[in-house]
């Protein structure tokens, strides 16, 4: 019997003590943020110095306001966005094209036991903080906004 009761009291403390917790922060672990900002460095540092040769990149200045790891730091998703926002397309097309050259410099420069596989996004938080700068700016709102002088 000792062999069932061994089995009963795994179970149990499975039920009470889970493997893995429920980060509740929006980013992640503090280890994913720390890893993810160390990685957006390297990336920005290799995109900066125009150590990617790729005549669709030259002439872009490209910010790279964030990465996000993956749970086990194997993903980085990388948030990009060309100067002036355009030709984003083009941009991502070409560093997609040059992700295994990114990637052999990021092994280089970052230390992981394992060299996280890239995918590169094109960062909405410049478009979504325009919509709400011209929402903002709207007669309507701004009616709310202003003071009631019928008050007095």
């Amino acid at each position: 019997m000792p062999a069932a009761e061994g089995l009963r009291a795994r179970r149990f403390w499975k039920k009470v003590m889970p493997r893995q917790k429920k980060s509740s922060s929006p980013g992640g672990s503090q280890r994913q943020l720390r890893v993810g900002e160390t990685v957006r460095h390297a990336v920005a540092e290799i995109l900066s110095q125009g150590e990617v040769h790729d005549p669709d990149l030259e002439g872009h200045i490209i910010t790279v306001p964030e990465v996000r790891m993956s749970p086990d730091l194997k993903l980085a998703t990388i948030y990009v966005m060309p100067l002036g926002g355009r030709d984003t397309d083009t941009v991502i097309t070409a560093l997609e094209r040059n992700k295994k050259f990114l990637r052999g410099e990021i092994a280089h420069r970052v230390n992981l036991k394992f060299a996280p596989d890239i995918r590169f996004r094109v960062d909405e938080r410049f478009d979504e903080a325009e919509r709400i700068e011209k929402l903002l700016r709207t007669p309507a709102v701004q009616r709310d906004l202003a003071p009631d002088s019928d008050e007095e």
